[in-house]
């Protein structure tokens, strides 16, 4: 009886639609889950002196979360996040949007071909990029001395906005493209009945454009948010260390101070943190979406 069954399961679109996704399945369980369930499991384990104690305990999360440091520290790392994914998606929806509406269908693809240039070269050469910009002697300050606008060059590097302007011009290319194919999508004759019907552009923007726009922005918002949040490489060079976010925090327990459990407990706090700001973010934006009851 097993047979026959086993033989008709095997014949199913299910079936042949898992063992397609099989080997994808497989290395996503392996290379992104595993890790993430050791860290998980690490983070209730107990630290001793080089080297990690199998026994369970919530001493790892109330250690971190009662450190005024990493209180800190990570409520930095989500105000910049936020700076950054409000900046790049700001200006992303005007790119997005001069791309979708205003160019020519032939140029479309040659712009989209540009915004991907920085894709080209690795992402710490671009922060290395930004670092030479924004220096003492950098290009920006001697822009400003050689015109006289200031008398000396202006401190810019190893603060909260050079992390931020550097963050949001490595993540551009990230909120452009789905905002732009949110409105790609957008039927233009919605655009002119509402034209016809008497609304002015503006309000045609606001009451059909952008609602229908949210899903791209919403995957724009996601995508900057949340690899912002846990940067370590521009924190590091931009801010010169003195401006530690998350993942420098979560680095030094990991690697430095070798205590592995209690960077693996700040890590999951860290997660934790990001998934119910994404999360409250998706309520809100549905209740955007529905409108007002009337």
């Amino acid at each position: 009886m097993a047979g026959p069954v086993k033989t008709r399961w095997t014949r199913t679109e299910a079936f042949n639609g898992y063992l397609m996704i099989s080997p994808t399945l497989i290395y996503a369980l392996l290379m992104l889950a595993a890790p993430l369930v050791m860290i998980v499991a690490y983070s209730f384990f107990k630290d001793g002196y080089l080297t990690v104690i199998h026994e369970f305990t919530t001493e790892n999360y109330v250690q971190a979360w009662s450190d005024p440091i990493f209180r800190a520290i990570l409520l930095r790392s989500v105000w910049v996040s936020v700076l950054v994914t409000a900046v790049t998606v700001g200006l992303a929806f005007p790119v997005a949007y001069f791309i979708s509406f205003v160019l020519p269908a032939q140029k479309k693809s040659l712009w989209l071909f540009l915004i991907t240039i920085p894709f080209w070269t690795s992402y710490l050469i671009r922060v290395f990029q930004w670092k030479v910009i924004l220096s003492y002697n950098g290009v920006i300050n001697s822009v400003l001395t050689g015109l006289g606008i200031v008398d000396h060059p202006l401190q810019m590097l190893n603060s909260v906005g050079a992390i931020a302007v550097t963050l949001a011009h490595s993540y551009a290319p990230f909120a452009i493209l789905p905002i732009f194919v949110s409105l790609e999508k957008i039927d233009r004759s919605f655009l002119e009945a509402g034209q016809d019907l008497g609304e002015s552009r503006f309000m045609t923007f606001w009451r059909v454009t952008l609602p229908l726009a949210m899903p791209g922005v919403i995957g724009a918002v996601m995508i900057v948010f949340i690899p912002t949040i846990g940067d370590y490489v521009t924190p590091e060079l931009i801010g010169g260390g003195k401006l530690p976010m998350v993942a420098n925090m979560i680095q030094q327990n990991m690697l430095k101070i070798d205590n592995k459990p209690l960077g693996s407990a700040i890590a999951v706090s860290a997660m934790l943190v990001v998934a119910a700001i994404a999360l409250l973010f998706l309520v809100l934006n549905r209740r955007f979406l529905r409108g007002p009851k009337g």
